[in-house]
C-alpha cells in the first residue's frame, strides 16, 4: 500500500482524510483484509509519524520510504523489500495507492482471480481507457519492480510489457483525490 507522497496539491495528509467514517489509509487497509490480502505492506514518508499513530493498532507491517521525494517508484522498491524480507515465499504484490476510495475487496479479488485465471503475471484495474492501479505483479516481475525509479510508478512498464497483463474493469478507480475541489465533490456525491 503506497502511502507516501506529501499531498502538496491538497494542503494536507491525503491518507487521513475521512470517508465512510475511516480514514481513506484505513479504509484500504480494510479493503486488503476483506480480500484476505496477507502480509499487508504499509509504505509511509511524509507525514510518518503522524499516519502510523493513526494505524497502530492495524494488523500491518508500516516501513518508511526516506526517499519518498524521489516519487512513487522509491515506495514499490521499499514495499517490495519489505514483502521479500518478512515473506519470502510470497507469489505476487498487489500495488495499491490511498487516494482512491471507491477502492473495495471485491475489486482487489477480481484481480487475484484474473490472474488465477489468466496465467499472467500482471493483472492491473482498467479504467479511462488506462491501466492502473490497483495492479498486481507476481513474483517473477519483483526484480523489475526493484529498478523502477522516478515519480511514473509501473506505467512504463506496463506499456512495454503489455502482453504480460490482463485487466479488470475499475471504472471508479477514475477517481482519485488529489485536491481539495476533488475531496468535496467526493463528499457531495457520498
Amino acid at each position: 500500500m503506497l502511502a507516501a507522497g506529501s499531498s502538496d496539491r491538497l494542503g494536507e495528509p491525503k491518507q487521513l482524510l475521512t470517508y465512510k467514517g475511516r480514514s481513506f489509509l484505513k479504509n484500504m487497509i480494510a479493503a486488503a483484509r476483506e480480500a484476505q490480502l496477507d502480509p499487508i505492506v504499509v509504505v509511509l514518508g511524509s507525514h510518518a509519524p503522524a499516519i502510523a499513530n493513526t494505524i497502530e493498532d492495524e494488523a500491518v507491517q508500516v516501513v518508511e520510504n526516506k526517499e519518498w521525494k524521489e516519487g512513487i517508484a522509491s515506495s514499490i522498491r521499499y514495499g517490495i523489500g519489505e514483502l521479500e524480507k518478512m515473506s519470502p515465499a510470497v507469489d505476487a504484490a498487489i500495488l495499491m495507492v490511498c487516494d482512491q476510495p471507491h477502492l473495495t475487496s471485491n475489486v482487489l479479488k477480481d484481480i487475484r482471480l484474473a490472474q488465477q485465471e489468466s496465467g499472467k503475471p500482471v493483472v492491473a484495474a482498467y479504467y479511462n481507457g488506462i491501466a492502473g492501479t490497483p495492479t498486481l505483479f507476481h513474483k517473477s516481475l519483483f526484480p523489475d519492480l526493484l529498478l523502477l525509479t522516478g515519480d511514473r510508478g509501473a506505467r512504463k512498464f506496463l506499456r512495454e510489457h503489455a502482453d504480460l497483463m490482463t485487466t479488470v474493469s475499475f471504472p471508479l478507480g477514475i477517481v482519485d483525490i488529489d485536491t481539495k475541489d476533488h475531496y468535496e465533490k467526493l463528499k457531495e456525491n457520498t
